[in-house]
């Protein structure tokens, strides 16, 4: 079973889509199914949680869409790019210079300073990142004066608002953050789930976060709600008990 959902309050454009999409692992008695004919679209401008229990496919789904997983069937199409069409030299380009990326374990790399980490993929990338848009980041961040510290001297809710920043620099088509505030208290998890709110609403970004958390979900715009590897909800507008309320009725 599979359902194709969509936000009607959101910009016609869309960022991101899976078209029938099957991911399965190993074969025959082993054979898992993770993800099992999916069709979604996440559109342009908007914030958009994934969720469900352990095993349901949610990280599969992120995994699959941000072109790090290769899937089995179907397709998965980012802005105009198939990617079930690139190679993995294609693919390699694709994700450096059109996706950003937020984990758990925030993945500073400790010996370079705040700033140096926010611009590391540009620099890779042989690219200079815009100035202007580059202050505003920093700005909106929150960190200005903590530029020149190294990871080892910020704390966790810093760290991680510089790989939020790291993720907007390059200002990237979409950004997949995976447990974003998994590692973080609550109050300091609130700031990083505000401040990827504004980015969606003020600079205009596409986000799509893989999460466990009701509150975390509340943040987003859409919910969309994972079970054995099929979409079986879709919540618009969420609030921390409209999302706990659809987990209980999916038995999460």
């Amino acid at each position: 079973m599979s359902l194709l959902t969509t936000n009607p309050t959101a910009t016609d454009l869309v960022a991101a889509r899976a078209i029938n999409l099957t991911k399965i692992y190993g074969r025959g008695d082993t054979e898992v199914r993770a993800l099992d004919g999916i069709d979604v679209e996440f559109h342009q401008g908007q914030f958009t949680a994934i969720m469900g229990p352990s095993g349901s496919g949610k990280s599969t789904l992120m995994h699959c869409l941000a072109g790090l997983d290769r899937i089995t069937s179907g397709s998965i199409v980012i802005g105009g790019t198939d990617l079930t069409a690139l190679n993995e030299r294609r693919l390699t380009l694709l994700r450096r210079d059109r996706i950003g990326f937020v984990f758990q374990a925030f993945n500073l790399v400790p010996t370079l300073t705040a700033l140096e980490n926010i611009t590391l993929p540009m620099d890779l990338a042989g690219t200079k990142p815009d100035p202007a848009w580059l202050d505003t980041v920093i700005d909106t961040v929150g960190l200005r004066d903590r530029m020149t510290h190294r990871p080892s001297e910020l704390s966790g809710g810093q760290q991680q608002r510089v790989a939020v920043a790291r993720a907007l620099a390059g200002r990237p088509e979409l950004i997949f953050a995976d447990e974003p505030t998994g590692n973080l208290d609550s109050t300091t998890g609130a700031e990083i789930l505000s401040f990827m709110r504004r980015a969606v609403r003020e600079m205009e970004q596409t986000i799509i976060m893989v999460t466990h958390d009701p509150v975390a979900a509340s943040y987003a715009d859409r919910v969309v709600f994972l079970v054995d590897g099929t979409i079986v909800d879709d919540l618009v507008d969420p609030t921390a008990d409209s999302v706990l309320d659809a987990m209980k009725r999916l038995g999460n």
